[in-house]
């Protein structure tokens, strides 16, 4: 009677429509060759995103930053916010393939490579905001701090240095991860191409041949850097949060701004692998690789991270009446009732009621149910930074000095070509690189699953 191991179940059960290892490479190397109308559709969508944005930043160029809504006492606006949610984004790919792989968890062979590549294009996309914000983008260099001739450094004790460093570390390793990981996938590539791809998979394998040896050190090298990456995680968005946490402005200056921010991070960024994966499945027919019981585990992760993020909303709203602040009290009464209250309802209708539709085991299990969860779940994201940043700013201490910020359209195209620009980087992506490992897809499915259990089942 045949029998099937422990992870050899576990396999079965989460692909139970793969048979051959064989079909693997098949079924995810024919994605490189043939991308599908939806694919080029996707891809004019994107390119039209990124002519918006740019067309919108040159005019501000040309123009100067007063063409934005940025004015005193809101210095910070649209562009900073997305800075933010871009950064936090980019989180969940390396909780997903760095945290979920130290602990073997046998569901993210299928969603951790798109989960890295999300992860690097989500740090380069947050990398722009910086520069748009500066304005004169000429001088930007001005932000990076180096050793020059005039002995000009910025402030070290600055939140916005440590961003710097913070960020800067965050891409080089999980760039570096994401490139480790893809070698065997794109060796595989390269045994079934021809011509210029054959050439350009040649030299991103670095003459990989699958030997022993080679395996070996591609193994202690792996979780050498998902060891390393891990508390980047935590330090990183703990970092960007302390931009914030470190002032003395209503609504900011407040120890629980680490915690909260590194949970909402993971909380958006794993809605948006859902919100990537989705139409990943759907135009290349990955359905036997991305199952119910993936989009199951990653809503599972957004319920535990939602509930962290709405308990923090609620503790930050009875600590600002508990402190017996004025100023204080006055912000979160500002925050729901004030200028922007449409901003602040937004972000708790779509973080805090939405996804309790997640305790369903019917909604986690509905495909386009998760999708449009996990699309209001990044809308309030967005809105929960822009809330932190604009209501506090627009609201201090002295009442002279509030005012009301209002986007301007050359904003907002720069905010949304943003997200063409990251779903750009992401279609070239799906189209030169294995979408879903290989290799690692393999160690948990064993070969003619179907068979085995029919002879189990004879016997």
């Amino acid at each position: 009677m045949a029998t099937l191991t422990e992870s050899q179940r576990r396999g079965a059960q989460t692909h139970p429509d793969l048979t051959e290892h064989s079909e693997v490479n098949r079924d995810v190397l024919a994605i490189l060759s043939r991308p599908g109308k939806g694919w080029w559709a996707l891809l004019t969508l994107a390119l039209l995103g990124v002519g918006v944005m740019l067309g919108s930043w040159g005019w501000q160029i040309y123009r100067g930053i007063g063409v934005s809504g940025l004015t005193s006492p809101v210095g910070w606006g649209a562009y900073i916010t997305t800075f933010v949610f871009w950064v936090g984004i980019a989180h969940s790919g390396t909780l997903i393939s760095a945290i979920l792989f130290l602990f073997r968890a046998p569901w993210r062979q299928s969603v951790y490579r798109a989960a890295e590549a999300m992860t690097v294009f989500g740090v380069m996309t947050a990398g722009l905001f910086p520069l748009i914000h500066v304005g004169r983008v000429w001088h930007a260099y001005w932000l990076i701090p180096y050793p020059n001739q005039r002995f000009l450094w910025p402030n070290f004790r600055s939140p916005l240095v440590w961003d710097v460093f913070a960020v800067t570390t965050y891409f080089t390793v999980s760039a570096i991860f994401f490139y480790l990981g893809t070698i065997p996938d794109v060796a595989a590539a390269r045994d079934q191409s021809t011509g210029i791809r054959k050439k350009l998979y040649s030299v991103v394998a670095m003459g990989w041949r699958g030997t022993d040896r080679e395996w070996h050190h591609f193994g202690k090298a792996y979780i050498f850097l998902a060891a390393l990456a891990t508390p980047l995680v935590l330090s990183v968005h703990s970092v960007v949060s302390w931009d914030f946490a470190m002032g003395i402005v209503p609504g900011w200056h407040a120890t629980i701004f680490a915690p909260y921010f590194v949970a909402g991070a993971i909380f958006s960024g794993v809605a948006m692998v859902i919100t990537l994966a989705v139409p990943l499945r759907k135009v290349f027919g990955l359905e036997a690789y991305l199952t119910t019981k993936h989009f199951d585990a990653l809503a599972k992760l957004i319920l535990l991270t939602g509930n962290i993020v709405f308990y923090a909303y609620l503790t930050e709203f009875f600590m600002a009446w508990y402190s017996g602040e004025p100023p204080e009290r006055q912000m979160f009464w500002n925050r729901l009732f004030g200028h922007y209250w449409w901003a602040t309802w937004i972000m708790l209708t779509c973080n805090g009621f939405v996804p309790i539709m997640l305790w369903f085991k019917r909604v986690r299990y509905s495909i386009p149910a998760l999708f449009a969860i996990s699309i209001f779940i990044n809308i309030g994201m967005w809105f929960e930074r822009y809330v932190i940043i604009v209501t506090s700013l627009s609201h201090e201490y002295e009442p002279f000095a509030w005012g009301v910020y209002r986007p301007s359209l050359p904003e907002m195209g720069i905010v949304l070509g943003s997200f063409a620009w990251f779903g750009f980087w992401f279609l070239l992506f799906t189209r030169l690189l294995p979408p879903v490992a290989i290799a690692e897809l393999k160690e948990v499915l064993p070969p003619k699953v179907r068979r085995m259990k029919s002879d189990s089942a004879e016997a």
